[in-house]
């Protein structure tokens, strides 16, 4: 078994090394911008792939993973893992839909309720115990699904119904269905950026390049967050125009 997430404030890595915890302690954990996530699933028959939803469907950029790694998923047993702020519809779903288009055998899904990421948007602001509540009871129920997944074998079907598929679309898919259709050309960096590097170094995508003194996009944004919940000046913002609490689930633990 392997698990290969994508992770933009650490949310859904936490998630993935809990469960994984439970079900295999020798499971490697890959992020999947690593090189060695296409041969990792090669060696695996069992592959959890986790990632955070966004307007609930699969980010773009593990969509892209699956379908330009088409053959390497024909007859593996594939479990789907999404994290979400709030709504997640069929998140796992998405995901589901496009791995049995190239064969994989899906097993399951599993949708976890975590601290919401989005750095720039304070309507969608939590009071820290809220958010630590949060996660004490995500962490609850994934020891619970993990045991049963382990001691029974059963497996949590989440998001993977009719019902969720027709949730996910009406709930927020279908209205922002053009911010999920490719990488973001939205990302902003104001004249606060310092040149650092930190964003660089970070970006799953390799988007962020330094030059003149400063950040520079790519226009092949992630949306994960990543860069935006470490920038030391809060220079760079995304949905927003302004950085309204930086979050990392670090803060959360404690």
């Amino acid at each position: 078994m392997v698990g290969i997430y994508l992770s933009g404030t650490g949310n859904t890595k936490h998630c993935l090394q809990k469960l994984l915890s439970i079900l295999d302690k020798d499971a490697k954990m890959i992020p999947i911008e690593d090189p060695n996530s296409v041969d990792a699933i090669k060696e695996n028959d069992e592959i959890i792939l986790a990632y955070p939803t966004q307007f609930s469907n699969v980010p773009f950029m593990v969509r892209d993973f699956i379908n330009k790694n088409a053959s390497i998923w024909q007859d593996k047993k594939v479990f789907c893992m999404t994290t979400m702020g709030a709504f997640s519809g069929d998140g796992t779903g998405c995901a589901a839909r496009a791995l049995r288009k190239h064969g994989a055998i899906i097993t399951g899904g599993l949708m976890v309720r975590m601290p919401d990421s989005v750095c720039d948007n304070k309507m969608l602001k939590k009071t820290l115990e809220v958010n630590r509540q949060i996660v004490r009871d995500a962490d609850e129920k994934i020891e619970k699904i993990g045991n049963d997944m382990h001691n029974g074998g059963k497996y949590p079907q989440e998001g993977l119904s009719f019902f969720a598929h027709v949730a996910g679309l009406m709930g927020q898919r279908l209205l922002f269905y053009n911010r999920t259709t490719g990488y973001s050309t939205k990302l902003k960096i104001s004249d606060a950026c310092v040149g650092c590097g930190k964003c660089a170094t970070s970006c799953p995508m390799q988007n962020l390049t330094i030059s003149d003194g400063k950040a520079v996009s790519n226009n092949k944004c992630a949306m994960c967050y990543r860069c935006i919940s470490t920038c030391p000046v809060k220079a760079i913002t995304l949905l927003g125009n302004e950085v309204v609490e930086q979050v990392r689930f670090e803060k959360y633990v404690g």
